[in-house]
């Protein structure tokens, strides 16, 4: 498995009043920007930034980063291996497929397969 890319997670009241202090502080403009089941995401520099109703963060607010690797089916043989739970198995997503993981010690993170378009459109064409 190799890590292409990790996100902090950030959640927002409002995405495009929130866009300008994550423009001042990264020095960048939004690479990716998608709805999703209600939410509005937009990643910018190392953030993930998620705006929505309440009733449509919740499923999501207990995942604390958002890694993006090249394959998922190395992260569930390790998941596996070290005996983590699949909160999410691998299913696809807006940008390509995606499974979530709760570590030993409760760390729950999102893992992303990003499509060849979103890989490049986010700069991580590998």
């Amino acid at each position: 498995m190799t890590v292409l890319a990790t996100f902090a997670r950030s959640y927002v009241d409002d995405l495009d009043a929130a866009l300008p202090a994550f423009r001042a502080l990264t020095g960048e403009e939004p690479r990716l920007r998608f709805s999703h089941r209600g939410i509005e995401l937009a990643v910018i520099g190392g953030f993930l930034l998620l705006a929505g109703p309440p009733e449509a963060l919740a499923p999501v607010r207990a995942t604390h980063a958002t890694v993006v690797v090249d394959a998922l089916t190395p992260v569930l043989d390790r998941a596996a291996r070290e005996g983590a739970e699949i909160l999410a198995p691998p299913r696809a997503a807006p940008t390509g497929r995606n499974l979530v993981v709760r570590h030993m010690g409760g760390a729950v993170i999102e893992y992303v397969e990003f499509d060849a378009a979103t890989r490049a459109a986010a700069g991580l064409a590998h």
